[in-house]
């Protein structure tokens, strides 16, 4: 595959679904529902307005989505009770296929989110995105509504390579350019196509979310493009560039814990696929350094990254969606 025809192709900007009338008119031609996902920890400052703007333009004046849904890992503050007050379902992580336990991690709440929503696409957006607009929902959708061959929708927040008569870098953020891009140049090449791999935005479709495993830390965006194009391909994949988007910004040491986790993850499809075949167990611990008092100490984490099995394989699943039981 070329990869500039890729990005010719299946490179998008939001203003090319701006017409929401139209948008909407596709969307019933195909009969397909909408989902929305917002994964949430402690955001009582920025849901409220994420949940305004988006229910307000997206359902109340053009009826683009189906449902919005916060799926909450279990805040401390006001976070549920502000959603709720806007006009979202809200639901504890915890609460949502019991039997089959909980875990803590974004990747927890997004895989629940398949068993809890009902749409035939879900679109999965951050709850702490400062300049919320519309546009980070339809913008990701469209393609899919347009497109039946495309089944995963990526978002990057940084304009195209070209401006004008001047180039310029462009990709994604500390972790992708100093790990994930790299990694993927030396294993998966066609998927340094993908300009942000680890934007927290992306719409997909039902049948590919249900089909793939779901790491519930770290490395759940960069197991989701791994198994997604060993499944499909890169036909598979679009993304749509959303302008900017302004967020907290985290320190170095949590971006180390953060790339321990995608290594894990990464190094466990490489076996999987048998890209490298080796007996040694993947150490789940990640160590640092602090110093207190002029002495060196030694700092560690467990990181393990934990993995939930595809949500078509939960027998609550498929009991839902009236599948037969898987045989034994």
């Amino acid at each position: 595959m070329n990869l500039n025809d890729w990005l010719r192709n299946n490179t998008y900007h939001h203003s090319a679904f701006a017409d929401l009338k139209d948008l909407v008119e596709q969307k019933e031609k195909t009969g397909l529902t909408i989902s929305l996902c917002i994964p949430t920890l402690n955001e009582e400052r920025t849901i409220g307005k994420e949940v305004v703007i988006f229910k307000s333009e997206l359902m109340n004046r053009y009826p683009l989505v189906d449902e919005i849904a916060v799926i909450d890992s279990g805040s401390k503050d006001r976070t549920l009770e502000v959603a709720s007050s806007f006009g979202a379902d809200t639901f504890l992580s915890e609460e949502i296929l019991p039997e089959e336990g909980s875990k803590r991690g974004k990747g927890e709440n997004l895989w629940k989110a398949i068993h809890q929503l009902k749409g035939d696409i879900i679109v999965y957006i951050d709850a702490d995105i400062k300049n919320i607009h519309p546009r980070f929902v339809y913008g990701l959708i469209g393609p899919l509504i347009q497109r039946p061959e495309i089944s995963y929708v990526k978002a990057f927040y940084d304009r195209p390579l070209a401006f004008s008569d001047s180039v310029r870098p462009s990709g994604g953020g500390r972790v992708t350019e100093i790990l994930t891009r790299p990694l993927f140049s030396l294993f998966f090449p066609e998927l340094t196509a993908i300009i942000q791999p680890l934007s927290g935005e992306y719409a997909v479709r039902r049948e590919v979310l249900e089909s793939i495993p779901f790491p519930v830390g770290y490395g759940v965006e960069t197991s989701h493009l791994i198994d997604v194009y060993q499944k499909h391909g890169m036909k598979a994949f679009a993304q749509t560039d959303l302008d900017q988007r302004v967020h907290r910004n985290q320190e170095t040491r949590a971006l180390g814990k953060m790339s321990f986790g995608i290594l894990q993850t990464f190094l466990k499809r490489l076996h999987n696929y048998g890209t490298i075949q080796t007996e040694q167990e993947i150490q789940t611990v990640l160590r640092q350094f602090q110093v207190r008092n002029d002495v060196y100490e030694t700092v560690e984490y467990d990181i393990p990254e934990y993995e939930r099995p595809p949500m078509i394989t939960i027998p609550a699943y498929r009991e839902v969606w009236g599948l037969p039981p898987l045989k034994k």
